[in-house]
């Protein structure tokens, strides 16, 4: 992917706008995605190339809701999912998520909406609780969404970064919008760079917001993008050193005193309850920081009404990191 893009750099070429939904060959690429990991057909037409799954989100949702349209998704949940529907006037509708069903929306917690909200926005795997919605149950969603006119979300960042069964994708749900990005499996953070899967109604609406918010996503990163399709290699490389710190950080953490942890089935994330330590999650990640160097994220930051009772672990830095930050916590009271 470097090499692609110090060529577009050193070529003749200039790298200036591209159309507001992105390169023909990189919509081609994500579209031949589909078909190798799915067995979905997508037409390079429904792709539109956005600065990262950030700015995806709100396009797909100016696209798709009104002002005072009510939005539903589980917690925890990902703090700009309810940010940047409140800055746009749309009603978040929170629905509390536990253990009992992974962190994720359930059946029975739709039903219980009266009236069906507008639309749903689901995460498999999450962040924070890296747990994912079994094809099963992200079918049955997807069912329900089209029964009740809701329109569904699925944020799609973290496939490829699973640890049993492969993802299942929202792709092929009628009126569904997948949201994706090359800056969790791709490992390509910077270069802020991440797609959409529309449905046929919202194109036209879509790409008329994408050209007067961004005109298009970086010319540079989107060359870099369509090479970075040829890395699985060193891509799946990654993968297994994250599964590798995963499994040794379940083993270790229930021994320094962290026994209640998210089952784990993607993304690098370990969402613990400590509870039985703490009442006050916050000042729990502010000491662990200040008493043994580790960092995490605070359960507040993705549940507001629960999360004092949680923290959120991060295993993607290097191996030798987590092995150590588990050794300082056996000995952390």
């Amino acid at each position: 992917a470097r090499r692609a893009a110090a060529a577009a750099l050193a070529g003749p070429d200039p790298l200036g706008y591209t159309e507001a939904f992105g390169r023909a060959g990189l919509r081609a690429r994500i579209a031949a995605h589909y078909a190798d990991w799915y067995g979905i057909s997508l037409p390079p037409a429904r792709i539109a190339v956005t600065t990262g799954a950030s700015g995806a989100f709100p396009l797909a949702f100016l696209a798709a809701f009104d002002p005072g349209d009510r939005v539903a998704l589980a917690a925890p949940f990902y703090p700009p999912y309810v940010n940047i529907l409140t800055a746009l006037g749309i009603t978040p509708v929170v629905i509390e998520a536990g253990p009992e069903t992974r962190f994720q929306p359930s059946l029975a917690a739709l039903a219980a909406l009266d009236p069906p909200p507008d639309g749903l926005i689901v995460a498999s795997p999450c962040n924070p609780a890296g747990t994912m919605l079994h094809p099963d149950e992200l079918a049955a969603i997807g069912a329900w969404c089209v029964a009740h006119g809701v329109r569904l979300v699925s944020d799609e960042i973290y496939h490829g970064l699973t640890y049993g069964q492969a993802a299942a994708t929202a792709a092929g749900i009628p009126g569904a919008i997948v949201v994706n990005s090359f800056s969790k499996y791709f490992s390509m953070t910077g270069w802020r760079i991440g797609w959409m899967v529309l449905p046929e109604d919202l194109l036209r609406p879509a790409e008329c917001l994408a050209q007067n918010f961004f005109i298009s996503a970086p010319h540079i990163s989107q060359i870099a993008a369509e090479a970075a399709f040829d890395c699985h290699d060193e891509l799946q490389a990654n993968v297994a050193r994250y599964r590798r710190s995963r499994d040794h950080l379940l083993a270790a953490l229930p021994a320094a005193g962290f026994p209640h942890l998210g089952p784990a089935e993607g993304a690098f994330y370990l969402y613990a309850d400590v509870s039985g330590r703490t009442s006050d999650s916050l000042d729990f990640c502010a000491r662990m920081l200040a008493e043994c160097g580790i960092a995490a994220s605070a359960g507040v930051d993705f549940d507001r009404a629960r999360g004092h009772r949680y923290v959120r672990f991060s295993y993607c830095g290097p191996e030798a990191d987590m092995i150590e930050a588990a050794a300082r916590l056996q000995g952390w009271t």
